[in-house]
């Protein structure tokens, strides 16, 4: 196959320009603006069309800010979650953030034939469904929808589920001690609804997550799926590829989809990843 010279030079050319434009951001802190396009061209030597390709990519990637009749600008830190393998299983660090729940919804109804397969329970028994938006810092992150058999937590009140850690209120007042969750993750876009709770322009990039968590005892606790915002949202995985003399200390924190204050109980977590894709394999 032939590799059009001008097309390829092209994309190195951007490539460059965007390393630059990432050395800026990289020097300034979230809020400051950044020289203009025309500046920018300027300093750069490149045209106005490879300038604005370059900063595309960087308003897309959640780097960059566009405000109108003002300039650009360096945009807000990612919340960034780490995956750490061991021996054992997942130990993940704690998230950034002060993370906060506002309830969007909250009503018991019939599980349907698709959560009842889930929770492995008849579609006419009652389950807690729950949609809420998660904010970091007063920000939105994320809406998540959980089902939980109503059964198990009859008198799951709103305050658990707006304030504090839900997985201990579960043990407290509730008797349920979760040990495992099963999870997967996945690249979508938002509807025009999703964009206007997340404020961010429709169709923008997000992460599905999945999540069937099940307690000491085998039964399904909740089933989840949350919309996290790609442009402020990422996962970093750490992977051991060799023996270590001793193993580093667990720090079980925030879960990817699970912000802080969900999955901090005192019984040992267990939760594995499916679907996941790591560059560099």
């Amino acid at each position: 196959m032939e590799i059009d010279a001008a097309a390829s030079g092209a994309v190195l050319k951007r490539e460059r320009v965007r390393d630059a434009v990432l050395e800026l951001i990289e020097g300034r802190r979230p809020g400051d603006a950044i020289p203009s396009e025309r500046t920018l061209c300027a300093q750069l030597g490149v045209s106005r069309p490879t300038l604005r390709a370059a900063i595309d990519e960087l308003v897309v990637a959640g780097l960059l800010v566009r405000e109108h009749g003002r300039g650009m600008f360096v945009a807000a830190e990612k919340i960034t979650q780490e995956l750490v393998s061991d021996r054992r299983a997942f130990s993940l660090p704690q998230a950034a953030g002060a993370w906060t729940s506002r309830l969007l919804e909250v009503r018991t109804l019939p599980a349907g034939a698709r959560v009842g397969r889930r929770l492995r329970m008849s579609p006419a028994a009652r389950i807690h469904y729950v949609a809420r938006l998660r904010l970091v810092d007063g920000s939105p992150m994320a809406i998540e929808y959980l089902h939980v058999p109503a059964e198990l937590v009859p008198d799951l009140t709103s305050e658990e589920l707006e304030q504090g850690d839900l997985y201990e209120h579960l043990v407290e007042r509730h008797d349920v001690r979760v040990s495992e969750a099963v999870q997967s993750i996945e690249p979508t876009v938002v509807t025009r609804a999703e964009a206007d709770l997340l404020d961010v322009p429709e169709l923008s990039p997000a992460l599905l997550f999945e999540r069937l968590t099940t307690d000491t005892r085998g039964r399904p606790v909740e089933y989840v799926h949350s919309l996290y915002r790609g442009d402020r949202y990422r996962i970093v995985s750490r992977l051991t590829l060799g023996p270590r003399d001793q193993a580093p200390p667990s720090d079980e924190g925030h879960h990817p989809g699970i912000p802080p204050g969900d999955f901090t109980t005192k019984d040992p977590v267990t939760l594995s990843t499916r679907g996941v894709v790591q560059d560099g394999m």
